[in-house]
């Protein structure tokens, strides 16, 4: 197993994570409830780490959440079919389907 990730925020964790399973790349999350230790522990220490079960599987992880992570700070962008606005992380559009790219 290999560490690939980590943040403070369990939500940021969790998406991450989801980047990887639509990849099938197999992972788990440590310390995913371990914030309650914060005091007791560095709080560095209780922050949610995501492990790849697979180290082979490590650059590629990383390279899909660092992706991941773009997404969500591009711009949304509007529907080449029916001109809606959608959130930049859908890859198709909200409203009548058409993807993103037009194809």
């Amino acid at each position: 197993m290999e560490l690939v990730y980590t943040h403070p925020s369990h939500l940021v964790v969790a998406q991450a994570r989801h980047a990887l399973e639509r990849l099938a790349i197999p992972c788990v999350v440590h310390n995913e409830y371990a914030a309650g230790a914060a005091g007791e522990l560095a709080p560095i220490d209780t922050w949610p780490e995501l492990w790849v079960t697979r180290s082979r599987d490590a650059e590629r992880a990383r390279l899909a959440i660092e992706r991941a992570q773009a997404a969500i700070e591009e711009a949304d962008w509007r529907c080449p079919r029916c001109a809606s606005e959608s959130p930049a992380t859908f890859e198709f559009c909200w409203h009548c389907g058409q993807g993103r790219s037009g194809g």
